[in-house]
């Protein structure tokens, strides 16, 4: 790692120093600024108790929090603070003690300067390398003027830069605007947000408005509080990561493989449209077993299940996953919409590819996932970045979406299907008095495969495929009707 002057500091914070490419910039001063909640005295305890492993010297000063307030906070996450310092500044205007009350001088001229000096001498007598200052609004408000505030904070950062000491400067946006003339004498800005969704618990995320002399990760990234401190989730950006093997085409074992012209190809996305239980996840689960049983690993991200579920509906056509779970071949990731970020999703999905191997990522649903988060903006975008980031390394995906509605004429959420390599339709049709099931493959970018339409079944035994029927009309309406015979679909099993 690089030592000498703005080279990368660690942040301490999981997922930010990506974003920083390394950390932040060594001897220089850091704007933290977010509305009250949103996480800056968490990032700046982070910050300090990475520099104290480190051995470094670090220094806290709050003149908006007491010192027992912040050995709470740290406490709570289970943070250590020992070896750092903490420097508790009360301006006299807001002791009780009467001995410090002024009336005859104006009392921002005396408060200013006190406070300022007297953080600035405990800087001059620890020497510390790290520095947090807790808050900027404070010293705005005890200088009672943009010009004043401006210079006073200017004589700060040139301080700082004096006794080469890295410093986060905190600022709550409690001004009635957003004081800009601090992005301009700051080295690097970073902005913490925390939105409120109509349904489910917070958003929060953060982005980099300026580092100097880097080439950030722009735009948002999401982050999350959680006992321990903060953890960011960066955007995912496809074309940072390395392409990985392909391979061999993914195989059901079953005539399924017929239908796609020899099994999914490496690197592809299948979209399997269809309404509500007619099979779109047993196709997918007999992927998913076939993939198992050759050894690979295996992710599935449940919106609209749970695990025992998922677990059950397996058994139930004779496909043992319980023990691929314990072994930890079969990842089952059950998610909460309601309480998880898009961000939180793919970085979900990026540790199962990078950390655990997996070759097969299935998810099950777009509609829940669409649903849960349909005010989270450009879902389809992310989901084309999470697409186009699993075809590079190789990885077979499938993706479920649910038609509205059961029966007759269907619509599709969202389209989704020019994002996909491959496109499987599902459907419900009437033949003889009996509700049947019928697939076919409407497009596949990858090698050929059949334009024909076949009934399946789902039995006890697995999935069970017909040969292809001929004597069909209405499949693309939503309303298949079948004309041929009835010796030509399957025998009646029973489910």
């Amino acid at each position: 790692m690089e030592t000498g002057d703005a080279s990368p500091v660690p942040s301490g914070v999981d997922g930010l120093d990506y974003v920083l490419r390394g950390g932040y910039a060594k001897f220089r001063a850091h704007l933290i600024e977010g509305r009250p909640g949103s996480g800056k005295t968490t990032v700046g305890l982070q910050f300090l108790v990475a520099g104290a492993e480190a051995g470094e010297k670090c220094l806290y000063i709050t003149l908006s929090e007491s010192k027992r307030e912040l050995l709470s906070v740290a406490q709570r996450h289970g943070m250590k603070l020992d070896g750092i310092e903490i420097l508790e500044l009360v301006p006299p205007e807001l002791s009780l003690d009467p001995s410090q009350l002024q009336t005859l001088v104006h009392s921002s001229d005396l408060e200013l300067g006190e406070t300022v000096q007297t953080a600035l001498a405990e800087i001059g007598r620890l020497k510390p390398n790290r520095v947090v200052f807790d808050s900027l609004s404070e010293i705005r408000l005890l200088s009672q003027g943009s010009l004043r505030y401006r210079r006073q904070v200017l004589a700060l950062k040139s301080f700082f830069l004096l006794n080469d000491v890295t410093v986060l400067l905190l600022d709550d946006l409690t001004a009635e605007h957003d004081d800009l003339n601090l992005h301009s004498i700051s080295h690097g800005v970073i902005r913490m947000e925390q939105l409120a969704p109509v349904y489910g618990s917070e958003r929060r995320r953060l982005r980099v408005i300026k580092m100097r002399g880097v080439e950030i990760r722009g735009g948002y990234h999401d982050f999350v509080i959680r006992p321990g401190g903060i953890s960011v989730f960066p955007r995912l950006v496809a074309g940072e990561h390395d392409e990985g093997e392909h391979g061999e085409p993914a195989l059901s074992r079953t005539a399924v493989d017929t239908l796609l012209g020899g099994g999914l190809s490496r690197g592809t996305g299948t979209l399997l449209m269809g309404p509500s239980g007619v099979g779109k996840s047993t196709i997918a689960t007999t992927f998913c077993h076939a993939a198992l049983m050759r050894g690979e690993t295996v992710l599935v991200l449940l919106f609209d299940e749970t695990k025992r579920i998922f677990l059950a509906r397996a058994a139930g056509l004779g496909l043992d996953l319980q023990s691929f779970v314990e072994s930890g071949l079969l990842l089952l990731e059950k998610v909460e919409p309601a309480e998880l970020s898009p961000g939180e999703l793919s970085s979900r999905i990026q540790a199962a590819v990078d950390e655990a191997s997996a070759r097969l990522v299935v998810i099950d649903s777009l509609t829940g996932y669409l649903n849960a988060m349909a005010e989270e903006q450009h879902l389809v975008l992310q989901m084309h970045e999470i697409l186009t980031y699993l075809n590079q390394k190789g990885i077979v995906t499938i993706l479920l979406l649910a038609n509205h509605g059961l029966l007759g004429p269907m619509a599709a959420p969202v389209d989704m299907t020019y994002l996909c390599d491959s496109v499987m339709l599902l459907r419900f049709f009437e033949a003889g008095g009996r509700l049947r099931r019928a697939m076919s493959v409407v497009k596949k970018r990858v090698g050929p495969h059949e334009d024909t339409i076949r009934e399946f079944k789902i039995t006890p035994d697995g999935l069970v495929v017909g040969e292809p029927l001929k004597q069909f009309q209405g499949i693309l309406t939503g309303v298949p009707s079948f004309q041929g015979k009835q010796a030509d679909l399957l025998e009646d099993q029973s489910v």
